[in-house]
């Protein structure tokens, strides 16, 4: 039969959704069968006959209720709706995250309706029959995760579109002529949505700001804080506040403090550095015992809360380390200079200070504000080289000036000494279940345009070790005084891991000889313990290091003190870094205030800065690692004629993931681009699979690759298969 000529199918359509939707969303209205055909834009008598029908079906169904003869209203609470979180996937699907349910519910493209990525929204649950996925429709969105994003703008005659490099968002954004602000073609901007009308297909937004062109370095660090919604600078008004604080030193105000000054005091950080939380002293008591102090920058003495000051600190809640530079929760008169424990000055700080015995046993603490004088600044190179070498003259090669000096007898008595408790500390905190991840950090030397001109990683030794030690001290003593009081606190809490992903995990580094024993929280420890120390220098290490922090429970800011698994501590907190976090700002705020003897504070109040503050630290976090991605992308753009052996991190449909072993950038060979067989998914082995030479690409295999495209926008890396490493 000719196509012309074929019958029309007499099909009937389900209004069903529909109908739901519209009930759902005006929950207090009845509604009649002509309204919702008016609603629809339906006028046909065949249509409207369908809504009666389908107004019957859901009645009986019990889904929705005939308040009077042929009015209708959606049942209340009725157990297919449900609120919670949209999870979008790269393909313009998503799934619907909610702890009532058992399982994510899939939303196709079709059932969206408008809802973006991780918004609250209200879903209609169908098809949660047994051995059917569940699938949903968004019914409404109750509140947007955002509504600023970044993109590429696209000028027409009369009107303009963006689009963003997020594979997670869907649509572009519809910009009018006349709210283009001072942008331009092609440039990247940010732009805020200001309406999803019904019947359009993309959002409506205005241009906010313009942050240049794309590919252009300032541009795109800029890109990357906008698209998390961090500040790129303070308020003009915020820097004035600052500026009139008097950080002067004075006696009246030392009189109200522990004077430490005449004790040995020295910092150790980072050899870049600029701004210093945190000092220790040291002193041979009498007894035998040994005086330990840990010194913090008394932010919470110059930032007085309701201040502007303390409202911008708290709204940022963290200090953002990019790979260029840092974005500071303080301004730089606070930040570098006077809440900094800089060489040669007296500071105002709030210590800790501990009687330890030689086994490294707490004996005595006193916490409390403190005046301190710091001796010496060492970068964690020059205190190595101490731990070492035992030798006092810090060659030039070491040393932070480029000229070799001479430390004191004292100090270095005492930095040998300290080595020793940490290595003591460290030691019990394994033997009680912590868990060691020593990840490679990725860093790269700048020139003086900020372009990389080399990769190096960043490996931690006994330095940093010494004072990680001291800071969990500190962190975990503080927590356990006031926890111990059943007062309201600020804990840094960590959950058990996942099961469901140490599973995962398994059977991954079976495929490299490698297993974790499950019976008990402890023997979990122990396993990935033993795991890290297995893998240490392997080409699959850095694979393995991502994957089990992947396990893990992402540690965050809570009143509900649970404990802290990785590190294996009942009561923990932040006290050790005020200068970049604000939950160690609330927390020297609470200590002083109990100390003073303080009745416990509303817990509400506290954890709803503690769920800001683990917000913020996700941004941040999620800012840090795209500006990392970003130069990574950059580097290997310059390198683009050049063969690199990597591994194989990651296989899918669609391709494998390789991170090249020299310098750890990752990147993507398509699965069509590799040419020597014809290749397929095998999901069970996790693998590329030749369909003539039945030869693998899996996990942990060597290949050779080259740059085939470095797209800084996007922040992604394609290479070219070159050969495997026979």
């Amino acid at each position: 039969m000719s196509k012309n000529l074929r019958k029309p199918e007499n099909k009937e359509k389900d209004f069903s959704n529909k109908i739901i939707k519209i009930l759902s969303q005006n929950s207090n209205k009845a509604y009649n069968h002509k309204q919702i055909a008016a609603i629809l834009d339906l006028d046909d008598t065949k249509s409207r006959n369908e809504i009666i029908r389908d107004l019957k079906i859901l009645a009986s169904q019990k889904k929705i209720i005939e308040s009077e003869p042929g009015k209708y209203l959606i049942k209340a609470l009725s157990q297919d709706y449900y609120e919670g979180k949209i999870d979008m996937t790269g393909r313009k699907t998503a799934y619907f995250v909610c702890p009532e349910l058992e399982e994510d519910v899939f939303i196709p493209t079709n059932n969206l309706n408008r809802a973006l990525d991780k918004d609250i929204v209200k879903v209609y649950v169908y098809n949660r029959r047994k051995g059917r996925r569940p699938e949903g429709e968004v019914i409404e969105v109750v509140e947007r995760s955002k509504t600023d994003f970044v993109g590429v703008i696209d000028i027409q005659k009369n009107f303009a579109f963006v689009s963003t490099a997020n594979p997670k968002m869907y649509t572009d954004i519809f910009i009018p002529k006349d709210k283009l602000g001072e942008a331009e073609q092609g440039d990247v901007v940010l732009v805020h949505i200001e309406d999803w009308p019904k019947r359009a297909d993309s959002p409506f937004g205005s241009v906010i700001k313009v942050l240049g062109k794309p590919g252009e370095h300032d541009t795109e660090i800029h890109a990357i804080l906008a698209e998390y919604g961090l500040p790129a600078e303070f308020p003009v008004e915020v820097e004035v506040f600052a500026q009139k604080i008097d950080t002067s030193i004075t006696e009246e105000e030392i009189k109200n403090r522990r004077d430490m000054r005449d004790t040995l005091t020295f910092t150790i950080d980072p050899k870049d550095a600029k701004d210093f939380d945190d000092a220790l002293s040291f002193k041979k008591l009498e007894n035998g015992h040994y005086e330990i102090g840990i010194h913090i920058a008394d932010v919470s003495y110059y930032l007085e809360e309701g201040t502007i000051l303390d409202d911008e600190a708290y709204q940022r809640a963290t200090s953002v380390y990019l790979v260029d530079r840092v974005v500071p929760m303080l301004p730089e008169v606070l930040s570098n200079f006077a809440c900094s424990l800089r060489p040669q000055e007296e500071k105002y700080t709030f210590s800790a200070i501990f009687e330890i015995t030689e086994t490294a046993q707490v004996v005595n603490q006193w916490f409390g504000r403190t005046v301190i004088y710091s001796d010496q600044r060492f970068a964690y190179e020059e205190a190595q080289y101490i731990i070492e070498t035992k030798d006092n003259t810090i060659p030039a090669e070491t040393s932070i000036t480029g000229s070799s000096y001479v430390v004191s007898d004292e100090i270095v008595a005492a930095t040998l000494k300290m080595q020793d408790l940490a290595k003591v500390l460290r030691r019990n905190r394994m033997n009680n279940g912590a868990i060691s991840f020593d990840k490679v950090e990725v860093k790269f030397n700048l020139d003086d345009e900020g372009e990389p001109e080399g990769v190096y990683f960043k490996v931690s030794k006994d330095a940093n070790h010494l004072i990680e030690e001291f800071m969990l001290l500190a962190n975990r003593k503080v927590a356990e005084y006031i926890g111990k009081q059943n007062k309201t606190f600020i804990y840094r809490i960590h959950d058990e891991p996942n099961e469901d992903k140490l599973i995962a995990m398994q059977t991954v580094i079976a495929k490299f000889g490698y297993k974790i024993d499950f019976r008990n929280k402890g023997d979990i420890s122990k396993s990935l313990n033993q795991l890290m120390a297995d893998v240490n220098g392997k080409k699959e290490q850095n694979l393995i290091d991502t994957l089990a922090i992947r396990t893990m429970s992402k540690a965050k800011y809570s009143t509900d003190n649970i404990g802290h698994y990785g590190l294996a501590f009942d009561y923990y907190s932040h006290f050790t870094s005020p200068i970049r976090r604000y939950p160690d700002v609330m927390v020297h705020r609470l200590l002083q205030f109990y100390l003073d003897g303080g009745k416990s504070v509303d817990e509400e109040k506290y954890e709803s800065k503690c769920l800001h503050s683990s917000t913020m630290e996700g941004l941040a976090s999620n800012a840090e690692r795209d500006s990392i991605k970003y130069m990574q992308v950059k580097y290997m753009q310059n390198h683009n004629d050049q063969e690199f052996l990597g591994v194989i991190s990651g296989v899918t449909e669609w391709g494998i993931f390789v991170e090249i072993i020299e310098n750890k950038c990752e990147g993507m060979v398509r699965i069509r681009e590799i040419k020597d067989d014809y290749y397929t998914f095998d999901e069970k082995q996790y693998a590329l699979v030749g369909a003539t030479t039945k030869s693998l690409l899996q996990l942990g295999d060597e290949i050779y690759v080259k740059v085939k495209n470095a797209d800084l926008v996007k922040k992604q890396l394609d290479f070219n298969f070159i050969r495997r490493n026979e």
